[in-house]
């Protein structure tokens, strides 16, 4: 099996977490979204990191493939909120000035609603860039994942600090870098030589995995959204448990992926979700939005009942929720199927130029 389509399906099953913890249920479950999906992602960046490209070469290619295509979407979605804000009477964002459109990415990625889920990318950008400049540091990596899980430790201990979000980016940086480094450390030193899918392994995980539940103080395993904590602004509800059900999330994502490979590697839409993940973590809420308000404006109620809601919330969940999740995977994929022909027609035209020279 190629290990690229491997990966490409983990970020498939990472993004379809992130969207079913946004509409709040659980894809996996007893294992519930916001106990893992981002720091997934994390595992998936140290899974892809290459240390061969000098520190130069590799900022270049994290500005390309992050922060432009971040910064892109910042833009479109700032048109999209002023066109769209006397049509819904409500303006989802913070006030449009240059330190908002272009600090507060970096600090919390929310000055504009719509485009909230891609906090990530500025975070994963930051924490890649730290984490490049750590590998000149000549330790063992052993010895490295015990500093950075100490770090990871510390950041939750500091979390009093993350109501000044001048120290959210750092404590962000501190707690995921771990993570990157145990993707790294899968890649190279696990993967292909120690079977951690044993029945065994299995069994620990869902024990442990089940005992972690009796630390959850906020949700039943009926809403999903149990053992959740945010690493977007920095709130833990307990010291270790984050750390645990991370690990325990990512074993089991790597475990689906493991044991479905073989069975879907014809199935041509689930590779199309993972290749276009970043455009379905960009453009769901856009989705989830439009379906909101077309659903209210057919029933004559007024938007004042979003409006004074927050970005997520969805008309009558209980009978919507899985419609709004196909609707939002399947539109979003697309759109970013359709974005990647137009870059090929230029790209594609600009070689013809260049040639005809």
């Amino acid at each position: 099996m190629n290990y690229n389509y491997k990966i490409n399906l983990l970020k498939a099953l990472a993004i379809l977490v992130v969207v079913s913890g946004h509409l709040e249920f659980s894809l996996i479950p007893l294992f519930p979204p916001y106990s893992f999906q981002v720091m997934l992602f994390f595992f998936i960046a140290g899974v892809l990191f290459n240390p061969r490209y000098s520190f130069i070469e590799y900022c270049k290619k994290r500005v390309k493939s992050l922060m432009v295509p971040y910064f892109l979407y910042a833009f479109f979605y700032l048109i999209i909120t002023k066109i769209s804000t006397p049509v819904v009477g409500k303006f989802w964002g913070m006030d449009i000035n240059l330190k908002n459109e272009l600090l507060y990415p970096f600090l919390t990625g929310h000055q504009l609603d719509l485009i909230s889920p891609l906090w990530f990318v500025p975070c994963l950008f930051i924490t890649l860039i730290i984490y490049k400049l750590l590998t000149y540091i000549k330790i063992k990596d052993s010895i490295k994942l015990i500093i950075y899980l100490f770090l990871a430790l510390l950041a939750i201990k500091l979390q009093k600090y993350s109501t000044n979000i001048s120290c959210l980016w750092i404590l962000r940086s501190m707690f995921s870098l771990f993570f990157i480094h145990l993707g790294f450390l899968y890649k190279n030193r696990i993967e292909g030589r120690i079977d951690i899918f044993k029945p065994k392994i299995f069994y620990l995980v869902i024990v442990i995995q089940s005992l972690l539940w009796l630390t959850n103080k906020d949700y039943s395993p009926l809403d999903g959204i149990g053992l959740h904590f945010l690493l977007v602004w920095g709130q833990y509800n307990n010291w270790i448990v984050p750390i645990l059900t991370s690990l325990s999330g990512i074993w089991i994502s790597l475990f689906i992926v493991e044991i479905i490979s073989d069975k879907i590697k014809n199935w041509s839409f689930i590779e199309k979700i993972g290749k276009n993940s970043y455009h379905i973590m960009a453009n769901h809420l856009l989705v989830f939005n439009i379906i909101t308000y077309s659903i209210l404006f057919f029933k004559g109620i007024s938007f004042d009942i979003k409006n004074a809601n927050d970005i997520y919330w969805f008309y009558n969940p209980i009978k919507t929720t899985y419609f709004y999740f196909v609707a939002g995977i399947i539109t979003t994929t697309y759109f970013g199927e359709f974005l990647k022909k137009i870059k090929g027609y230029f790209l594609n035209n600009k070689a013809k130029r260049e040639n005809s020279l």
